[in-house]
């Protein structure tokens, strides 16, 4: 396991995707899987910046990595607002795209790219993100 705490901000995003690209490739995924992971990361650290902080710089993300059995679990913890992903409407994906909203799509694309997305916001502060991926599934 290893875990590194980063400043909410969109500066950081480089460094977060360098953490789990060197997560992802030393636990043995292809350049595919990979890419998948480390966009499915970004959509989630952009969520919690825009929606669980409201703005930036105003806490910190801690992401843990774990290998696990045929795969990669990553830890996503926040001390935002709680973030209900019921709440968010499914993306409209079969208009054409100049009649459909700009946002929305973070939620649809990690379970999309991810085999399993786990949001935990029971606290009353604060949100968990469970992010599995699986080689070659």
């Amino acid at each position: 396991m290893t875990a590194k705490t980063f400043p909410a901000n969109f500066k950081s995003l480089a460094a977060i995707s360098d953490f789990i690209v060197r997560a992802s490739e030393k636990a043995g995924f292809s350049p595919n899987e990979v890419y998948a992971i480390q966009t499915a990361v970004d959509e989630a650290v952009s969520n919690i910046i825009d929606h669980a902080y409201g703005g930036e710089d105003l806490g910190d993300i801690e992401i843990q990595v774990t290998n696990i059995k045929n795969g990669i679990q990553i830890i996503l913890r926040d001390d935002g607002d709680p973030f209900d992903p019921d709440i968010v409407p499914n993306p409209d994906i079969s208009s054409p795209l100049e009649v459909r909203r700009e946002r929305g799509l973070g939620v649809f694309f990690m379970r999309k790219l991810m085999d399993q997305v786990i949001f935990d916001f029971s606290n009353k502060k604060g949100n968990t993100l469970t992010l599995i991926k699986f080689k070659g599934a």
